[in-house]
């Protein structure tokens, strides 16, 4: 992938991989950032901005 495109790439795997943001087996990316915030972890705002640019990318 282009240099941005593995940057989002990173970012995705970090957030996937953060405990900080509860578990993530069984829920989406989408899924477990809406949860997260709902729980006041203030997970980061460029995720989701990935997410939602991606809808098809669980």
């Amino acid at each position: 992938p282009s240099a941005p495109a593995q940057a989002v790439l990173d970012m995705l795997r970090h957030f996937d991989l953060c405990w900080e943001y509860g578990p993530c087996a069984g829920i989406t990316r989408l899924q477990r950032w809406e949860r997260a915030q709902a729980l006041g972890l203030s997970p980061p705002g460029p995720v989701l901005d990935a997410i939602l640019e991606h809808p098809n990318d669980p």
